[in-house]
């Protein structure tokens, strides 16, 4: 991924810095894009997932909407010009402030997570004078096989209305004024790589939307959420088989007449379009273990500290040599602070730059100042 010129540009800028090939960006978001407009497909950019403002113009500039979970989610998407008309606000905790700020910003949907956040929200309403589009956010009870801190469609998890509160849902839809009911949605997971997975989804959406038209609740809109992962391991093979995600939908969904079918992906667009570029401090060969010491740490990337995550690391100084093993670690007083234990790399040196692959995704959005660090800076090739 990284040629000369990359390699020699990085050895003049301050490290650590996120590195963003803006090209690759562009070329998944196309795909994207092009995919799922062979069936028609609405897709919104889980703004979670990277919300560094050259990525996100990319993303509105290719005509993706915009999916939220927070009230500053909404607002800078919709500073940034995407189209209020594709801006949904999910999330399983809305404050009070952050709803009515989303009722002034005239969203195209509120995705509610319970039967008292929709009380809450056609209250809000009916004092603004204002009308919200809802979609129900189910919990399908659907295993997303995945790594279990970032599965969400479970009874055991906190997301979405469970199946047993729908009686109580549905009564609730039909007596608030103020609220119009246009749709379901769901969202099973993240980093989901088996697409048998989504067929089981389909099944249960074709179940809940049944269930509303039967009580008289029309379903305009199945939003089946996101969650498709990308190959940590291959960092190469960049671009998601889009065309295979969007096909299972078409091939299992039973979609009326009139209804739209819409997705939030975020990973899948992001993840591979980011490296962590971080440069070797201190290397210390011990009788038992071999530590690299970046001056990148879980300030800078969270994920392998937080659930244990893979990203493949390149010693892009020396992409030759022989073999040895390191444990990667960062400069934090913590000792989670680890990228990775027993990594295989060129025979390494204090200076050499280091790689962290595929972090476009839950990167540089989850840096913080912990130990008073300095914050994470940015480096863009288009």
């Amino acid at each position: 991924m990284f040629s000369n010129k990359d390699i020699s540009q990085f050895e003049n800028l301050e490290t650590p810095f996120y590195y963003y090939d803006l090209t690759l960006l562009q070329k998944t978001l196309s795909n994207c894009a092009d995919a799922a407009k062979v069936y028609n497909f609405h897709v919104h950019y889980a703004m979670k997932a990277n919300f560094n403002a050259r990525v996100l113009q990319k993303i509105k500039e290719t005509g993706l909407g915009a999916d939220c979970v927070s009230l500053g989610e909404v607002n800078k998407a919709i500073e940034l010009g995407f189209d209020r008309g594709q801006v949904v606000f999910a999330g399983v905790g809305k404050s009070d402030k952050e709803i009515n700020g989303a009722l002034d910003q005239n969203i195209f949907c509120f995705n509610v997570e319970s039967v008292q956040e929709l009380e809450v929200i056609n209250e809000l309403a009916i004092a603004k004078g204002k009308t919200a589009r809802v979609a129900i956010r189910i919990n399908p009870n659907v295993d997303a096989h995945t790594h279990h801190n970032i599965t969400t469609g479970l009874d055991e998890n906190k997301f979405g209305v469970n199946s047993w509160d729908l009686p109580s849902c549905a009564e609730t839809l039909k007596r608030c004024s103020n609220i119009e009911f246009i749709g379901i949605h769901f969202h099973i997971g993240s980093q989901i790589t088996n697409l048998d997975v989504y067929k089981n989804l389909c099944v249960r959406v074709n179940e809940f939307a049944n269930w509303f038209e039967e009580r008289g609740l029309s379903v305009q809109v199945l939003n089946v959420g996101g969650g498709l992962g990308i190959d940590y391991h291959n960092p190469d093979q960049q671009i998601p088989d889009f065309s295979a995600y969007f096909k299972i939908f078409n091939d299992f969904l039973e979609v009326r007449p009139n209804q739209e079918v819409h997705f939030e992906l975020g990973r899948a667009l992001v993840g591979q379009c980011s490296s962590l570029i971080s440069k070797v401090l201190y290397v210390k060969n011990g009788k038992k273990k071999n530590f690299i010491i970046l001056d990148a740490g879980m300030t800078e990337l969270m994920r392998p500290a937080l659930y244990q995550a893979y990203h493949k690391i390149e010693n892009i100084s020396k992409p030759a040599g022989s073999a040895v093993k390191y444990d990667v670690v960062g400069p934090i007083c913590e000792s989670t602070d680890c990228f990775g234990k027993e990594v295989e790399l060129p025979e390494t040196h204090r200076g050499d730059l280091i790689a962290l692959r595929s972090t476009g995704a839950y990167g540089e959005v989850m840096a913080s100042h912990y130990n008073l660090r300095d914050g994470i800076r940015s480096s863009y090739d288009e």
